[in-house]
């Protein structure tokens, strides 16, 4: 049973969002502060996607945000953030911050659901049993695990940024567009616009240019994206 935390201040939005997904089979775990949400995350043996909303008391959920996707222990935990926030530069910004979905306020429960089965089912593709470890130019990863070191140290990345560098380095040397990218990572029935990609392109080449990798991570102009050793 997968296991969801919902970090939603709005006590009436937090037990609606909890009955309908218990209701759907999930074991939900429910904080009402960014501080309470991080006691939860410290005493619970394994959360498998969290819920956040943007405006939280204590610490707002932007924060605690960025501060999951840069803690070793948590930032492989997928998070869809929930909020009234729905301008576009606020649905970039919590993306850009790390964020695997953005869904704005008021929301649907399919929808809601549809999102998380979506975002589950992606992570599954990548620890089905018989995967193999992958070695290009000094970055080595590990399907099974979800892991990936480069020169032999171990690398942090999210959810998504895992997912799309395990693409790409299973499709070396082929150019894909933003579309594609879209259906191939993020899935057919995903939410998210074009603008993602870009956002987590631009997130993943941070994270491989201390070691001068973010130059294997190349845009075509006017085609898209393709990783290549060349």
């Amino acid at each position: 049973m997968k296991k969801i935390l919902i970090v939603e201040d709005e006590t009436p939005i937090s037990e609606m969002i909890e009955h309908f997904l218990s209701s759907e089979g999930f074991d939900v775990v429910q904080a009402f502060d960014g501080l309470e949400a991080k006691e939860v995350l410290a005493s619970q043996a394994k959360i498998d996607l969290i819920l956040l909303d943007w405006m939280l008391p204590k610490k707002s959920g932007l924060d605690l945000l960025k501060e999951l996707k840069s803690s070793r222990k948590n930032r492989h935990i997928p998070i869809i953030m929930l909020s009234a926030r729905a301008e576009l530069d606020d649905r970039l910004e919590g993306l850009d911050s790390g964020a695997d979905d953005y869904l704005p306020k008021p929301f649907a429960m399919k929808e809601l659901l549809s999102r998380i089965n979506s975002l589950l089912r992606r992570i599954e593709e990548y620890v089905e049993e018989d995967k193999e470890i992958i070695e290009i130019a000094g970055i080595e990863l590990d399907l099974d695990a979800q892991r990936i070191t480069i020169n032999g140290e171990l690398i942090n990345v999210s959810a998504i940024e895992f997912r799309l560098l395990a693409f790409f380095m299973t499709h070396v040397d082929r150019v894909y567009s933003r579309g594609k990218l879209l259906d191939h990572v993020w899935g057919m029935d995903s939410y998210v616009d074009e603008r993602t990609v870009d956002v987590t392109i631009g997130r993943l080449r941070k994270i491989l240019e201390p070691t001068g990798h973010q130059r294997l991570l190349q845009t075509v102009r006017g085609e898209g994206y393709r990783f290549s050793p060349q």
